[in-house]
């Protein structure tokens, strides 16, 4: 059965999102966008396209907005697709929520979560036990030691270094948006 897959945004991120979504084996892939000649219509036309994608992904950068995006598919009906490229790496004990794309090379270790409509870059590094709580970008190659914890909306830089075990307890139970 073919894989089908509607990006919200065909913008610099939403084309990265396009070529993991190919790499992940989805066979049909659209977009909607408000100013693109490639998009199959507008995002606020989101709804008429229910039942004609199984998934639906934001493939936009803006970490506000990207929440804004999987609110409005979710409570629509639509299933929100996790992005994995297959060269990077996710411990299995790691926790992807709704939304969450991680880019090649990118390592996500032991006991993590990740937060909805998160962005792990290229080669980014989440050590273990670690929270990156939603709608955040953790940048090309930035690295988050263990134990730390980036609250939600937060973009690390590419390069950027998050030393861990800062704060004792967190509520690991983060329901979807």
């Amino acid at each position: 059965m073919d894989k089908r897959l509607l990006i919200l945004g065909a913008g610099g991120h939403g084309q990265v999102v396009y070529e993991i979504a190919v790499d992940c084996g989805y066979q049909q892939i659209d977009y909607l966008d408000d100013k693109s000649d490639v998009a199959v219509g507008k995002i606020n036309e989101l709804e008429k396209f229910i039942g004609e994608y199984d998934e639906v992904i934001p493939g936009i950068g803006n970490n506000h907005l990207r929440e804004e995006l999987i609110r409005k598919a979710k409570n629509i009906g639509f299933e929100i697709a996790v992005l994995v490229h297959p060269t990077s790496y996710v411990s299995r004990t790691a926790i992807l929520h709704i939304g969450t794309v991680v880019e090649p090379k990118a390592i996500v270790n032991a006991h993590t979560i990740i937060g909805a409509g998160t962005i792990i870059s290229v080669g980014a590094i989440v050590d273990h036990n670690v929270v990156v709580e939603q709608c955040c970008h953790i940048n090309t190659g930035a690295i988050i030691k263990a134990g730390a914890i980036i609250p939600a909306y937060q973009k690390l830089e590419a390069g950027e270094i998050v030393l861990g075990y800062k704060v004792a307890i967190v509520n690991k139970e983060e329901e979807d948006l």
